[in-house]
């Protein structure tokens, strides 16, 4: 007979491992399957969360808020903290770092010092106060005259609490609004002194605090994460010399080649501004009557076109610098490079019709995807790499180097592994850091200079005067999440929300009331890269950027079948959405410098003849580049395994809860984060053991936010399922989206009734889909596992889809 006992310790581990849902009752597991101090401690922080608001049953002093009693306010109900960790913002906070703090939380404290802990506020048994520390009698209330009568004017309190309110939001990025991110270090692997003197790579072994913010670019600040579009990469060192603001993005080229057409390319790609439509989208006709009429878009728009621009995670895309920079040496010798990070978890992207859905169901799946891989311990890792070159080269080269349209294939120029960056803590308060932080290109530092690139050169006034309005005057860099680390001293003075104090009556150099100080640092300074510059005065672009179409045609023979294909769905897509005929009709043409055929399936997609080919600005032939490997996601697999994989199993009564239990236990020992989910919260009874505790719903977790399903023996469980109409989808759009299936005994009929076939379309068996009796579980997980850590099994995707 099935018991209430809770059984075994790693019942529920899926729940503290997510931040959505969880199980009926509030009992933490024992164990999460690995046992180290990330995972204790989260397990400390759950069970000290739920005992700390379990506390709070009701508010004893409800009553005395009306009527004779409000006129003698009484002390706030308040409960002692105990355990730090229950009102943590995250289990990270011990993880410490030189701007993170020492990683010892001072409750009840408001400090200042060089390191994050100097602003941050924790109110663990605090009175509540006013802005100006008055403590404050009753906080549930309005001044009245008369308990039925006017509020009146002087009520201070009432007006400063909501005139802060009213003032909290601040204007939101222009572009890459939508956005998430996190502090970590990165690591030098070797000493790069021959080729700069940056402080980050002076050392092996040395480890520099960073901050990194992954967005999209198009979207509002509300927007969904997984729109199709280009993802920003941006990473703030905090180097012994100053910050160093690495601000790229997951794609290495760029929309347009100098920076006078920013503002066009962004405002055709926004929301049309006659009727604000559609929300971070480029499906429509603005964004595409721009991209027809400008050649120069065309290498930028088969990326984004690509699975690239619909990552499955940002732990899982890469990250370029996109411009030509220099590295200069401490003897003033320079070469260029190009920045590259690259994911340890491999490069991995959704499919067009999962992203949509999954913006229904969870629009922050990937904010929610980066902040539960950190407070799991599963710490997001990139490699950083540089692709050096010098002029000589870059002359040689058949492209410009200073175009931003354009890359150097690896295969040209080998990338050089550098560094690691790891991101191991979340941050605290997300306006305060996220939403504050201000990335600037203009933010280098010694041993990195500019090259002449002509968006470059833009962007580095560009970011800099956006931070002016949007966080409130030019000391944005006082905000904590910008202030280096490194000693500021100069004679930069006032201005609005200044913090520092500057002692002294001088505020100019050269002086000698302050003895000459603070003074230039000579050599040891930032001195910029001698180049040799000159020419007429000129509006226009060497002749090498003419080439438009070289590169576009390198990365479309660079994918594999399948990314082609999705390349072509996408570009229907989006310009089925189009509402102009002869905008489709030029994009076409102008794909047919690209790829005949990839332009003959368009034109077929959207009904089209094949309309003449656009004519070329340059006269030049196009460059014959051979196929790059590297520019396919299949490159990088990764080397994470099924490491944060999110597995749904199903369950439902009747249920095998002895299998259920060892095929939990066997995906999360290895690092998977499964979870057990039926028609609704609460146990099931099992055909043979402890009931078992539903941790999140079909319709609260449909499939396209899980990476791959199990379906478990049990008839009872099956037939229940069979009914629901969640389930049967659930398992659908498994099998659509090509994600590994796990199907033992009588969960075969469940496959059956979805209409999900075991067989790819050409009849052979699916890779993906394993299938197997009871007796056999351990072998059929091992394959569960190898499949999964393939991610997906694309060889059964059709268009349009069977299932």
């Amino acid at each position: 007979m099935a018991t209430n006992k809770k059984t075994p310790s790693t019942d529920g581990a899926g729940s503290v491992l997510s931040s959505m849902s969880g199980p009926s009752d509030s009992n933490a597991p024992h164990s999460l399957g690995a046992d180290n101090d990330v995972t204790r401690a989260l397990l400390q922080k759950t069970a000290a969360g739920q005992q700390l608001s379990a506390a709070m049953a009701v508010n004893p002093k409800e009553d005395g808020q009306y009527g004779d009693a409000a006129r003698t306010p009484v002390e706030g109900v308040h409960v002692a903290t105990g355990e730090p960790l229950a009102t943590a913002s995250t289990t990270g906070e011990t993880t410490a770092s030189p701007k993170t703090g020492d990683g010892h939380p001072a409750l009840g404290e408001n400090a200042r010092n060089a390191s994050l802990d100097g602003a941050r506020a924790d109110d663990s048994g605090c009175v509540l106060t006013t802005n100006q520390g008055v403590p404050v009698g009753d906080n549930q209330n309005s001044l009245k005259a008369g308990l039925r009568g006017p509020t009146l004017m002087e009520d201070f309190i009432l007006r400063e609490k909501l005139t802060h309110f009213d003032h909290e939001r601040i204007p939101e990025r222009v572009v890459h609004a939508r956005g998430s991110a996190a502090h970590g270090y990165f690591e030098c692997y070797k000493e790069q002194s021959k080729l700069t003197r940056a402080a980050p790579f002076a050392k092996a072994g040395k480890r520099t605090p960073v901050f990194v913010r992954f967005s999209t670019v198009a979207g509002e600040r509300g927007s969904t994460d997984t729109a199709r579009d280009v993802r920003g990469f941006a990473v703030k060192f905090y180097t012994d010399e100053g910050n160093w603001d690495l601000v790229g993005n997951n794609i290495p080229v760029f929309f347009i080649q100098d920076a006078m057409k920013f503002p066009d390319v962004v405002h055709a790609v926004k929301p049309e501004p006659h009727h604000g439509m559609p929300q971070a989208a480029s499906a429509h006709d603005t964004f595409w009557d721009f991209a027809s009429l400008s050649p120069e878009i065309t290498h930028m728009l088969m990326w984004v076109m690509s699975d690239r621009a619909i990552p499955r995670s940002y732990r899982m895309m890469q990250g370029f610098g996109v411009h030509t920079f220099r590295l200069v040496n401490a003897k003033g010798q320079s070469v260029f490079c190009k920045f590259h990070w690259s994911p340890m978890a491999g490069t991995h992207s959704l499919v067009w019709d999962e992203a949509v859905k999954i913006s229904g169901a969870d629009s922050d799946f990937h904010r929610r995807d980066l902040w539960e891989a950190i407070e799991c311990g599963e710490y997001p890792e990139y490699e950083l790499s540089f692709q050096v070159f010098t002029e000589a080269q870059a002359e040689a080269f058949p492209f410009d180097v200073l175009d931003p349209t354009k890359l150097i294939p690896e295969e040209v120029v080998p990338l050089i592994p550098v560094g690691k960056m790891v991101l191991n803590r979340n941050p605290d308060n997300f306006f305060a850091e996220t939403e504050q932080v201000a990335f600037c290109t203009a933010h280098i530092v010694p041993g990195i200079d500019f090259s002449n690139d002509p968006l470059l050169q833009g962007r580095i006034h560009s970011y800099v005067d956006t931070q002016l309005t949007r966080l409130g005057g030019p000391n944005f860099h006082e905000i904590p999440i910008n202030a280096p680390l490194a000693p500021v001293h100069n004679n930069q003075r006032d201005g609005m929300h200044r913090q520092a104090i500057n002692r002294g009556r001088v505020a100019y150099e050269p002086n000698s009331l302050a003895g000459g100080c603070p003074f230039q640092a000579g050599v040891k300074g930032f001195n910029s890269f001698p180049a040799s510059a000159e020419g007429d005065k000129v509006r226009g672009k060497p002749e090498k950027f003419a080439e438009h179409y070289g590169q576009a045609r390198l990365f479309w023979i660079s994918q594999t079948p399948v990314e082609q294909e999705h390349i072509v769905h996408a570009f229907r897509f989006e310009l089925s959405k189009v509402q102009t005929v002869a905008i489709r009709q030029r994009i076409v043409a102008m794909l047919r410098n690209v790829d005949e055929t990839l332009a003959q399936r368009l034109a077929d997609g959207l009904g089209l003849a094949l309309p003449p080919v656009m004519p070329r600005a340059s006269l030049q032939p196009l460059p014959a580049y051979p196929p790059s490997p590297a520019l396919s996601l299949f490159f990088r697999p990764g080397k994470t395994g099924i490491h944060t994989r999110r597995v749904a199993i199903l369950v439902g009564p009747g249920s095998d809860g002895a299998q259920v239990r060892s095929i939990y236990a066997a995906l999360l020992a290895d690092g998977a984060a499964p979870r057990l989910v039926g028609s609704h919260l609460g146990k099931v009874d099992t055909s043979g053991g402890a009931p078992l505790d539903v941790e999140i719903s079909l319709e609260a977790g449909p499939g396209v936010l899980f990476d791959a399903v199990v379906v478990p023996d049990g008839q009872g469980a099956v037939q229940q399922l069979g009914s629901d109409a969640n389930a049967l989808d659930f398992l659908r759009l498994q099998y659509r989206h090509c994600k590994p299936m796990l199907v033992i005994g009588a969960g075969k009929d469940l496959l059956d009734k979805a209409g999900v076939p075991v067989t790819l379309p050409d009849g052979k068996p699916d890779p993906a889909i394993i299938v197997a009796p009871s007796g056999d579980v351990v072998k059929a997980v091992a394959a569960f596992k190898k499949a999964l850590a393939a991610h997906r099994a694309f060889a059964r995707e059709t268009d349009p889809p069977r299932v």
